[in-house]
């Protein structure tokens, strides 16, 4: 579900944006309508320590290219980051351009932190997923630059294949389990209150998305699906579930992937982040889809980090070209990727990177498959009520799960709706 922009637009905004830089331009007649930027110019770009060094040759091309300076301030990655660029923008401070995960941009538009990105032609080098990450009610505010997302990793010595369905898969485990070669027949990161994250693959595998979509691709608050009938089903499978021991909330994510590394159980979910741990250990493994646990299509989560520029930008057209034509190209895109590990949203960048590592192609084409993890405001109140209610029909103390479920429903509508 593309957001559908044309290059006209991008070049029709540009054209207005160097009209506005007019008051600081110089005589030098060019093509470029950079080429009117003073050469006192300069962009501020927050970016994570990862990731800072592997963009000072890119900043210093740009100031060749342009005349145009580019500081890069490196900022601890996370919430701080988020609130102080929240914070700052509104008072004319911050940067031109920060780095960010999309589940931030709900926060960043409805602030008014964040100015509307035109990709143009570079739009055609993305893959749908990552367009819809960094959208926002049909409106592209950020350039995509890598994604992550879970699969299924099998211990190929444990278990030659992977199951068509998760009930299969349970079964073949239990069996592992009960040859002695394994204490788990699956690991499912979990935590007191639960990890819906990992869960929600097999969720919407059992017909409960927690959102409808509307025509441009975003996600429709006012089509709450959570509640459905399929939720009700899922509810009774995590009672299942929780009574076999197959999810545990005393499994931790740490726990999961310190277990699978030791060679204790034959399946795992988890995402690229566990793979140093297991490498190391030796783990021989194979990446995989999950398989379902229903009859619905199967979608995890994916979560998109891209790259933003300020609404209140003094340099906003050298800042939107640097983020599209400079951060978006191939070479910047590779570059991040071997800082970082995490597989590129541009598609020639990543199609590389597969080539250079399995791994990454496998995780990639398994989140293909996903949807962008919401950002919209709303999922505060699903945050609020759906991992608690997880953990409590995990654990068998919800009562009825059909009535646990749908009271979870109901109190994430009133709180959306209050």
């Amino acid at each position: 579900m593309k957001v559908n922009r044309t290059a006209a637009v991008f070049v029709a905004s540009s054209l207005a944006l160097a009209a506005a830089l007019g008051g600081c331009s110089s005589s030098t007649s060019s093509d470029d309508p950079l080429a009117s930027t003073t050469s006192s110019a300069e962009l501020t770009v927050w970016v994570d320590a990862n990731r800072a060094t592997e963009l000072e040759e890119i900043a210093a091309k740009f100031e060749a290219d342009k005349g145009i300076a580019v500081k890069l301030v490196q900022k601890e990655y996370g919430d701080v980051m988020k609130e102080d660029f929240v914070k700052q923008v509104p008072t004319g401070k911050g940067p031109d351009v920060i780095i960010g995960g999309h589940d931030w941009l709900g926060l960043f538009v409805q602030n008014g932190v964040v100015a509307r990105l035109e990709l143009g032609e570079a739009e055609a080098g993305f893959s749908d997923v990552a367009l819809r990450a960094m959208s926002y009610e049909g409106i592209t505010y950020g350039l995509p630059v890598s994604l992550e997302n879970i699969a299924l990793l099998r211990n190929t010595a444990l278990a030659d294949e992977t199951p068509a369905t998760w009930d299969a898969l349970i079964a073949a485990g239990e069996a592992v389990v009960e040859a002695g070669d394994a204490e788990y027949p699956v690991l499912v990161p979990s935590g007191p209150e639960s990890d819906p994250y990992h869960l929600y693959p097999l969720q919407t595998s059992l017909g409960a998305p927690l959102f409808g979509v509307k025509e441009d691709g975003s996600y429709d608050p006012a089509d709450l699906q959570i509640g459905s009938a399929g939720g009700e089903a899922f509810a009774a499978k995590l009672v299942e579930w929780g009574e076999a021991g197959v999810v545990n909330t005393n499994i931790t994510g740490d726990i999961a992937r310190d277990e699978f590394a030791a060679g204790k159980a034959p399946f795992m979910l988890s995402g690229p982040w566990n793979l140093p741990a297991i490498k190391e250990a030796g783990v021989d493994y194979a990446i995989e889809s999950i398989p379902p646990a229903g009859d619905k299509p199967l979608t995890p989560f994916v979560g998109v980090q891209g790259f933003f520029v300020s609404a209140k930008s003094e340099n906003a057209l050298a800042a939107s070209e640097f983020v599209v034509k400079y951060l978006g190209s191939e070479e910047v895109q590779l570059d991040l990727f071997a800082a970082g590990g995490r597989p590129p949203a541009l598609t020639s960048a990543f199609e590389i990177a597969a080539a250079q590592d399995p791994d990454v192609g496998s995780f990639g084409e398994v989140g293909l498959d996903g949807v962008p993890m919401p950002s919209i405001p709303e999922m505060g109140a699903v945050w609020n009520y759906w991992g608690a209610t997880e953990a409590a029909l995990i654990n068998g103390t919800a009562g009825d799960p059909g009535v646990a479920w749908s009271e979870m429903a109901a109190k994430i509508e009133a709180d959306i709706n209050g």
